[in-house]
C-alpha cells in the first residue's frame, strides 16, 4: 500500500509552533495523510505526551490507522538537523556529527533540512558533505525561495542521496501541504524509516 507521511511538522510544544498535537492529527486526517513526523525544536515533549494520550504507541504502530513517527528538529552545533523515530533529550549545540551518532545508536534516522536556505539555520554543504546522514529534505513547503530546494534537490542527486518532503508545518492548516510518500512492507514507525532510507516519493507543493 501506498501511505502518504509528512516528515516536518512542529506543535505548540515547540516555541514557534501554535496548534496542539490532536488539531495536528485532526486535521492530517482530513487532509488524506496517513501520519506525519513530530519534529519540534529540540524537545520531545510531544512525544510523551502522545505516548501518555494513547494516541502514539511504543511499539510504533499505527493508532487507528494513523501513524505519529516520534522525532525532533534538533539546533545541532552546525545547524538543523531532523531526528526521527527516537525520543531524545535536548541536544542543542551538540556537533552534528555526534547528534547523527546518538539517533544511529537508537534505531532512528538523521534527516536535514532545508540545507540551502539562508535564512534558516540548515546545515550547510560542507558540513553535509562530511557528515553520516541517512536522507536529505529537497522540499521543504516553507522554504524562504523556492531556489533553495531546487539546490538542495541537485545536490542530493550528484551524491545519490535519498530524498524527503516535508511541510514544516507550524500550524495545523499548514500540516500536509508537502508531504513524503512510502511504501512499506508493514506501516510502522519501522517500515516507513526503512523506506524512507531506501527511497521514496515526494508531493511537492507550496504553502
Amino acid at each position: 500500500m501506498v501511505y502518504n507521511v509528512d516528515l516536518h511538522c512542529h506543535s505548540w510544544f515547540s516555541g514557534d509552533g501554535v496548534s496542539s498535537p490532536e488539531s495536528l492529527i485532526a486535521s492530517a486526517k482530513r487532509k488524506g495523510l496517513n501520519g506525519f513526523a513530530i519534529t519540534d525544536h529540540n524537545t520531545c515533549d510531544c512525544s510523551k505526551y502522545l505516548l501518555d494520550a494513547g494516541l502514539m504507541r511504543a511499539d510504533g504502530k499505527p493508532v487507528d490507522g494513523f501513524l505519529v513517527i516520534p522525532g525532533v528538529e534538533m539546533t545541532t552545533a552546525e545547524g538543523h538537523l531532523l531526528c526521527l523515530g527516537v525520543i531524545l533529550p535536548n541536544l542543542k549545540g551538540t556537533p552534528a556529527g555526534e547528534v547523527c551518532k546518538i539517533v544511529h545508536d537508537a534505531g532512528g534516522l538523521a534527516i536535514p533540512p532545508h540545507p540551502y536556505d539562508l535564512f534558516r539555520a540548515g546545515i550547510r554543504e560542507a558540513v553535509l558533505d562530511v557528515l553520516d546522514f541517512d536522507a536529505i529534505e529537497v522540499f521543504n513547503a516553507a522554504t524562504t525561495l523556492k531556489r533553495y530546494n531546487r539546490m538542495a534537490l541537485e545536490y542530493a542527486r550528484r551524491r545519490g542521496l535519498s530524498m524527503t518532503a516535508g511541510s514544516d508545518a507550524h500550524h495545523e492548516a499548514a500540516i500536509g501541504t508537502a508531504f513524503t510518500i512510502v511504501k512499506p512492507a508493514e506501516f510502522s514507525v519501522t517500515g516507513v524509516l526503512g523506506q524512507i532510507k531506501a527511497g521514496a516519493e515526494r508531493n511537492q507543493k507550496y504553502m
